[in-house]
């Protein structure tokens, strides 16, 4: 027996993915619903055996027994979406932002319109499994979390906490994305002829990842400088963090602290003091690679972390949080 569950958004690169992974997964059937009218269907080859599609409406969500539900979904759409589907009794993973941030004069701010469902935001609960593995478990509505703040995260929190960073010297967070993670709509930024050969820098400071990062760093937003950078392939985030620390005696000292923090972590994967991840290292996996470098005299340290955009920035941690959320092995679908 598999469980039910359903893709809002099956056509975007998010969408895509998850429905890639889910048609392999050993515990759950995926459905496709469609909410908009603008519908088209790509062509497939002879003897292809898509998954079953049903419109988007609390009625077609119960009668098919859908337990969950992931919206791969602009924010106000999923705003719109979500409750209704969480009315049918299904459980929602959200891959936009529209439930990331908290208040919702935070989300105002960051992404400049107002938010809907206020009630609803305050409910959900931010699903990076590595910190937040009990709360997702037991979520009604589960917010995914970025991608850039899903690598930045991973690689700052265990330092944060452990009071290695120095502060008022602040962290430089030098962040390069697949066009992918620009979506699939088109537009001149991510066109072939902007992109091939090419290498560009957007968003400096006011990208509206930046509150995902400094809200579970721990991190205040004048010791955090992050600008983001659009890289000439289609897939894969690599993250260069650079900052003073404190009380370490070398690289070592560093890698422990990583060690420690992710240790039986199954996504998280730590590489020997002085090497660090590229992006074959990562892309096509809902791995999280981190290596690290420190040069003592100076207290210079710099962090490298690596994640595929759509696996463990997208549709691979949607998956692992659904896991959580049904009862499922954690890494089922995924290793």
């Amino acid at each position: 027996m598999t469980t039910n569950v359903g893709i809002v958004g099956f056509r975007g690169y998010s969408g895509m993915e998850l429905e890639r992974l889910l048609t392999a997964h050993a515990g759950v059937t995926p459905w496709l619903l469609e909410h908009r009218t603008d519908i088209s269907h790509a062509p497939q080859p002879i003897g292809h055996r898509a998954a079953e599609r049903i419109p988007c409406t609390p009625e077609a969500v119960a009668g098919a027994g859908l337990s969950l539900v992931f919206l791969a979904t602009p924010p106000e759409v999923s705003m719109e979406l979500a409750p209704a589907l969480l009315a049918s009794g299904a459980k929602v993973v959200d891959l936009s932002g529209a439930f990331r941030l908290h208040p919702a004069a935070a989300y105002e701010r960051w992404y400049k319109q107002a938010h809907t469902q206020p009630a609803l935001l305050e409910e959900a609960v931010y699903g990076l499994p590595e910190f937040y593995r009990a709360s997702a478990a037991k979520a009604r509505l589960l917010s995914n979390p970025g991608c850039y703040p899903t690598a930045a995260n991973l690689a700052l929190r265990p330092l944060v906490r452990a009071g290695l960073i120095d502060r008022d010297a602040g962290v430089v967070c030098d962040a390069k994305s697949g066009v992918s993670g620009a979506g699939r709509k088109p537009s001149l930024k991510t066109a072939f002829g902007e992109v091939a050969e090419n290498f560009s820098a957007y968003s400096f400071s006011e990208h509206r990842h930046v509150p995902e990062v400094l809200e579970h760093s721990g991190l205040d937003e004048h010791a955090f400088n992050f600008t983001a950078h659009l890289l000439p392939v289609h897939r894969g985030i690599l993250e260069t963090l650079y900052f003073r620390a404190l009380g370490l005696r070398d690289a070592g000292d560093l890698l422990e602290n990583y060690l420690d923090a992710y240790r039986g972590e199954p996504f998280v994967r730590i590489y020997p003091a002085g090497a660090v991840p590229d992006l074959h290292s990562v892309v096509r996996t809902n791995f999280c690679d981190i290596g690290v470098h420190y040069q003592a005299a100076s207290r210079r340290a710099t962090v490298v972390v690596a994640i595929d955009n759509l696996v463990k920035g997208a549709a691979g941690q949607a998956i692992q949080n659904m896991n959580l959320m049904l009862g499922l092995p954690e890494t089922e679908g995924l290793l």
